[in-house]
């Protein structure tokens, strides 16, 4: 797509601080299974994973909240753990239980054994879905490539799955920082060819998920989590300046006053007060959020939270999102309510 094209989309100018007759709006998640349509689809495919790998339903479910809810922007479909699957790590997606590395990472070997450009390669599934859907999506709805940020993969390679504690990769952060460093940054080179291809097969802007951000201290949160996403985000703006990139590091309000770096719009999460993300950030940054994900329940708990929003933003320098993905059990209805809320309420 042409850049003047690029231009024209109100969510893209919206993250570059532009005025927009309205404020877009879009949420994390968003094609998931809370839609019927996209529920039908995952059956198709057969299991998650494979929907992920198959392009022409990859795209299709992309596409959906844009044609169902009229979200300002779609977002890839896919999983932040297929870069790390396609580096040679074996992943399953476990019912009731998320998913699954069935060998960690514990040595150096193990770290040796990832391969980059394998990684890079076998990832052509995700740039001919974004093909596929920038196609097909209307010129003036934005397509949002995506990755997981490296700390936040890195806690999944060495724990294997999900976890409370982190212990593993904490255990490795205090006593052996050398080889978390070494993992980190062989992650983040993946990551630079991975969403430079994106970029390049079609998305518009592009969103850095770091979603265990708060599991860490202060002091160790910057040198094993923010310094590589800096680092993905020099590398993306050097090249591609006219490409927003939205960084999401969760549960981190109390770090606010050092956040810094060469990208375009901070994704607040629904623990941070939305004041205090304006008055650190807002000046630097255009502020993504931050609604409660539960509010969808109700439809008096969705004004509620959408006139706060307003009010504290003044529809200036912010993108409607919710403060986390939405849950699989809100009503279609009550999606759409708050998409066209929001359209109505911010229109100049």
């Amino acid at each position: 797509m042409e850049k003047a094209a690029i231009i024209k989309m109100i969510f893209t100018d919206a993250c570059f601080g532009k005025n927009t007759p309205y404020t877009p709006v879009w949420m994390m998640r968003q094609a998931g299974r809370y839609l019927p349509e996209y529920m039908r689809v995952r059956q198709k495919a057969g299991n998650f994973l494979s929907l992920c790998q198959t392009p022409e339903l990859a795209a299709e479910v992309t596409l959906q909240p844009v044609e169902i809810l009229n979200a300002d922007a779609a977002i890839l479909f896919s999983d932040i753990l297929v870069a790390p699957l396609e580096m040679g790590m074996e992943l399953q997606f476990v019912k009731d239980e998320g998913p699954q590395f069935s060998k960690p990472l514990a040595c150096e070997d193990d770290l040796s054994s990832l391969d980059i450009n394998r990684a890079f390669d076998n990832l052509k599934y995700v740039y001919e879905t974004i093909k596929i859907t920038r196609s097909k999506l209307p010129h003036d709805k934005a397509l949002i490539g995506f990755c997981g940020a490296p700390w936040t993969l890195a806690t999944y390679m060495v724990e294997g799955k999900g976890t409370k504690t982190y212990s593993k990769v904490k255990k490795l952060l205090y006593a052996n920082p050398r080889f978390l460093h070494a993992l980190l940054s062989k992650v983040t080179e993946v990551l630079k060819l991975y969403m430079e291809e994106q970029i390049k097969s079609g998305a518009n802007a592009v969103q850095i998920f770091d979603s265990w951000a708060s599991a860490m201290e202060e002091s160790a949160f910057f040198e094993f989590s923010w310094r590589y996403i800096k680092e993905l985000c020099a590398y993306l703006k050097s090249r591609y300046p006219h490409v927003p990139i939205i960084v999401f590091p969760k549960g981190i309000s109390g770090y606010l006053d050092k956040i810094d770096g060469d990208f375009d719009v901070f994704g607040v999460d629904w623990s941070t007060p939305i004041e205090l993300a304006k008055e650190k950030l807002g000046s630097r940054y255009v502020l993504q959020g931050n609604m409660e994900p539960a509010r969808l329940y109700d439809k008096k708990a969705i004004d509620a939270g959408v006139e706060h929003i307003i009010n504290v933003m003044q529809n200036r320098r912010h993108i409607f999102n919710l403060g986390h993905g939405i849950l699989p059990d809100i009503s279609v209805e009550n999606a759409k309510y708050f998409i066209n809320l929001v359209h109505e309420k911010t229109k100049i």
